[in-house]
């Protein structure tokens, strides 16, 4: 019935399809094993993609030739572009979406691919062989071979939904959980957690009353994910915000004896980043209202997207409360909150391709390892994917470095510091985000891409020229003289300091007043050279030249730090050996086997002490 296939992926969220589509475009032949074929990509919290340090993952994700950002341009109701008012480390990109056309775009684009096969139900257990997995079984005792599986089964592994006293086995509203997996992988001798998330009510949005909420409109000038050729808005939706008040506090805090996070009944730890309602007032009692982003989820549904109100409260407390929140007086209520608690399993027994330690050639992606958002699963799912296709056909992983990308970033957090709570993306974890911002990773990640067979030739000579222009004006910018009399009653009106002799177009774009709009104005010979390029060439050249010293001390500094990662450890080696070693490092260490003196450095509980000691015995 089934051939063998060189990658099975387990579950069709945002890591699942992430990882079929990177393995079948690099040419492996993947089958997708999936619960439910009508709820590929279902984005089961809020309708949007993106926002702060998520926005730079989708568009490395794109950059490297993944999907993520070309199906979230293809189904955005709304562009914005956060953080404009602080440096351009800090922008980061973020679209409303959807719901219903962001799934169907990507179904349709997997369907696209002639190396993806599906199937619809639930994988029971894993076929394993000497150490290596070889292979899946089903709930129909449907045995399929393969070479490589990367699971992603998001909140399904033993899922239980919470609603107020009462509790039930399930992935997600309306569907069931997954079982067998967690219990003979820790048979295998994984360790495995619970974690807790949660979501808010869904309300018909012609219950509500607009004028009285805050409009929250996309930009003026809407971008996108995508350096590929998909299209910018031409119109968009609306967003609105409003706030709770007392009364929602005090209607609330009537369900808090029947709420089953503060009676125990939940166990796993939820997001510190996106608490509940319930949470919020009890943890922050001091406030007297907290912020609720009013979103449509598409743009012909009458659906809303409550943000700011995740709730596991009783369904009759959470409608008397939303009631009272202004503009929802007269709301009705779709369905209720819930949180759902799952399995997961400490990323610390990963690889840094993804990979587990304890057997060979399996892959988890996604909440499976303890992150939270369709972002950081995706990611995982494109990384995944990619090192199960290279492993498979004997090629070495792809490991991206904290200073190449956000990616990255997460990889390494999750391998080396393992995580407790679901861990969520900021763009403060990453100590490179002067090198790693949104506007430039094509340039970081497109040659990446494209030497694997996911970045096209199209993207690729496109980066090339992207290249050429940037090097082309900022020489030109460089060349170009500016003169007193020309620009001083400028400079004197835009409050900047003036000049007394010629001095390089540069030097005036370096100061903090003056950026290419200002420029061109200021110079008509230099705006006309300006005129000859794209707007994108523009934004890149100005953050390069302003942002010149900042960037080339961060790339010192990785390049200096880097150079460990060139000191490969052996996989045999004894640990016990070195006695000045701390007890907590050698624990660390015997646990998850870094790959490199670079790795090794960034594990929780390895000290500069413990670094020293073990370079100085690794020389010897």
């Amino acid at each position: 019935m089934f051939q063998e296939y060189d990658v099975i992926v387990v579950g069709a969220g945002h890591a699942g399809c992430e990882a079929a589509a990177a393995a079948a475009n690099m040419g492996s032949k993947v089958l997708l094993v999936t619960m439910n074929m009508n709820t590929i990509a279902q984005m089961s919290c809020n309708p949007a993609m993106g926002g702060v340090a998520k926005g730079q993952i989708v568009r490395e994700i794109d950059a490297l030739g993944g999907y993520s950002g070309i199906v979230s341009d293809k189904s955005m109701i709304q562009f914005r572009m956060l953080n404009l008012s602080k440096g351009p480390a800090m922008w980061s990109p973020r679209t409303q979406n959807d719901r219903m056309l962001f799934a169907e775009e990507w179904r349709l684009a997997l369907e696209s691919m002639l190396n993806v096969d599906f199937w619809q139900e639930m994988v029971s257990g894993l076929l394993v062989k000497d150490k290596r997995v070889v292979g899946v079984r089903t709930s129909l005792g449907i045995e399929v071979k393969a070479k490589a599986v990367v699971l992603t089964n998001g909140t399904f592994l033993n899922g239980k939904i919470h609603i107020g006293e009462k509790n039930f086995g399930g992935g997600r509203t309306a569907e069931k959980a997954a079982t067998g997996i967690t219990e003979q992988l820790i048979e295998l001798g994984f360790e495995a957690g619970r974690m807790k998330t949660g979501t808010p009510p869904r309300i018909d949005g012609r219950s509500l009353n607009y004028k009285v909420m805050e409009e929250q409109k996309g930009d003026e000038n809407p971008g996108k994910f995508s350096y590929t050729n998909t299209k910018p808005l031409a119109e968009q939706r609306s967003c609105w915000i409003t706030y709770t008040n007392e009364a929602v506090h005090k209607e609330l805090e009537k369900g808090f004896d029947r709420s089953p996070m503060f009676q125990g009944r939940i166990k796993g730890l939820g997001p510190r980043y996106c608490p509940s309602i319930e949470d919020k007032i009890n943890r922050f009692s001091e406030r007297d209202r907290h912020q609720i982003f009013v979103e449509p989820e598409g743009w012909k549904t009458i659906e809303i997207y409550v943000n700011g109100f995740s709730t596991s409260l009783p369904e009759d407390i959470q409608y008397s409360a939303i009631t009272k929140i202004p503009g929802f007086e007269n709301a009705k209520m779709f369905r209720p909150g819930y949180a759902i608690e799952y399995d997961y399993f400490p990323p610390t027994q990963l690889k840094m391709s993804l990979e587990t330690q304890l057997i060979d050639n399996l892959y988890f992606a996604g909440q499976i390892n303890g992150t939270t958002g369709y972002e950081e699963a995706a990611c995982q799912g494109l990384m995944a994917g990619i090192n199960a296709h290279n492993k498979v056909h004997e090629k070495e992983p792809l490991i991206l470095k904290r200073s190449e990308a956000y990616i990255g970033v997460l990889i390494d957090d999750l391998v080396n510091k393992g995580t407790q709570e679901p861990y969520r993306m900021f763009t403060s974890r990453a100590e490179y985000r002067i090198l790693l911002r949104q506007d430039n990773a094509d340039l970081r990640l497109t040659e990446i891409g494209h030497k694997l067979g996911l970045a096209t030739d199209e993207r690729f000579q496109n980066l090339l020229r992207k290249k050429e222009a940037i090097a082309q004006l900022t020489k030109e910018l460089k060349a170009l003289r500016v003169e007193p009399e020309v620009v001083n009653n400028s400079l004197i009106e835009l409050g900047t300091a003036t000049i007394s002799e010629k001095i390089p177009a540069e030097n005036l774009l370096k100061r903090p007043h003056i950026g290419m709009n200002q420029l061109k104005k200021i110079d008509v010979e230099i705006g006309k050279v300006l005129e000859k390029y794209e707007e994108e060439i523009l934004q890149q050249v100005e953050i390069i030249t302003k942002y010149e010293s900042y960037i080339d001390r961060e790339q010192k500094l990785a390049t200096k730090i880097e150079g460990l990662e060139d000191y490969k450890i052996r996989p045999d080696f004894d640990y016990d050996r070195v006695k000045a070693l701390s007890s907590e490092a050698r624990e660390k260490l015997k646990k998850i086997k870094p790959e490199t003196i670079g790795q090794l450095s960034r594990i929780s509980g390895v000290s500069p002490a413990d670094v020293s000691v073990l370079t100085v015995y690794m020389g010897k």
